[in-house]
């Protein structure tokens, strides 16, 4: 099994910008390690701090709302979707192309298929 790890572009506002701050893509990496936890994603903020949570969150959320708590992950539109980090510092909300986050989950299934001989 091997290590996934995705760039993407996305656009993130938090509650603490300066107003126009954030209005550029950023850079954020999307990273699965199977071998650590088969059942987590990572998102990799610029300048913050990498969240881990449930690959399963992540696949319902682009179908409908879902999550709780710390993470959150909706569909926006037809061809975006949200993904809300709360913590003590305030909330990001980081906003991608779907079909970024579609690329990345299909390849964590394919890092984990089973190798056949």
């Amino acid at each position: 099994m091997s290590v996934v790890e995705q760039y993407a572009r996305a656009h993130i506002v938090t509650d603490a910008d300066i107003p126009d701050e954030g209005a550029d893509a950023v850079p954020v990496t999307l990273r699965y390690d199977p071998e650590a936890d088969p059942r987590s994603v990572r998102i990799g903020l610029p300048g913050t701090h990498e969240w881990t949570f449930s690959r399963a969150l992540l696949e319902q959320g682009l179908r409908a709302p879902a999550g709780s708590g710390e993470v959150r992950v909706w569909p926006c539109g037809r061809v975006q979707a949200v993904v809300e980090f709360h913590s003590a510092q305030g909330v990001s909300v980081v906003q991608f192309e779907t079909k970024a986050l579609l690329r990345f989950l299909r390849r964590t299934y394919t890092a984990t298929a089973p190798v056949r001989s």
